[in-house]
């Protein structure tokens, strides 16, 4: 993932802490800019290149959606704001995402995620109001597991398997646990190859040998059951129906 130069454009001192910590934890952005007002932010992006700026709505003196109106060429923008009923207006101009305050870490997670795909020049370009991520031709994804983000390759996951309030993302050798539903992670892996077979399991084509009744055999010698709900939708999609 290309790195982020990001700009922090809020009148709360406490949005600015929140959004500073989250920021740091996420390896590709960099905190390059702190404004708390929009006069404060233009002056700031005629001096120094932008990729993305998270912006509050509400202001003293230019409300951040008015300012974002007077910006010719904007950077990417993640709205932050405490009321959610300007989400339309926001997604009109074309913003990359809406965040309600108080923002989770996960929600902040997939908003930049999306600013890094628009940046790389992938699917992702024109928004919708959902909190489902549009599949993208990204290559890999930023996962949390305990304090750490792993950047990991999709191509280089066998499964995902459903654990309690969390999901192990297996390798061939190992496998990294993240604090996320399967339903969540079936949304952001790529469904042209990773299709659910089971309410535990979410599995990448590639990595099966063969299959043999209600059981595939993946190619490092794991076995995973197909559910019965699933069969029907999962034999269609390999006999391409």
């Amino acid at each position: 993932m290309n790195m982020l130069r990001a700009i922090i454009v809020d009148d709360e001192p406490l949005a600015h802490r929140v959004l500073t910590e989250y920021i740091q934890d996420v390896p590709f952005i960099s905190l390059i800019g702190q404004c708390y007002s929009a006069t404060e932010a233009l002056v700031f992006m005629q001096e120094e290149k932008v990729d993305l700026m998270f912006l509050d709505i509400h202001m003293p003196r230019l409300k951040g959606l008015d300012f974002l109106r007077t910006l010719q060429s904007p950077p990417s923008v993640i709205i932050t704001s405490a009321y959610g009923e300007y989400a339309l207006e926001g997604f009109e101009l074309n913003v990359v995402d809406y965040l309600v305050k108080p923002i989770s870490f996960e929600r902040f997670l997939k908003a930049v995620q999306r600013a890094s795909i628009r940046k790389e020049g992938g699917k992702e370009k024109h928004n919708t109001i959902s909190e489902q991520p549009t599949e993208s031709e990204s290559s890999s994804i930023f996962v949390k597991t305990e304090k750490r983000l792993v950047q990991i390759n999709f191509a280089e996951v066998n499964f995902l398997e459903s654990y309690g309030n969390f999901v192990k993302v297996w390798l061939k050798d190992e496998y990294h646990l993240t604090p996320q539903t399967l339903t969540h992670m079936e949304t952001v892996f790529p469904s042209s190859t990773f299709k659910r077979i089971h309410k535990s399991f979410v599995v990448n084509i590639s990595a099966i040998d063969y299959v043999e009744g209600n059981r595939l055999f993946l190619k490092d010698g794991k076995e995973l059951p197909i559910g019965k709900n699933f069969r029907s939708s999962f034999k269609r999609f390999l006999e391409g129906k």
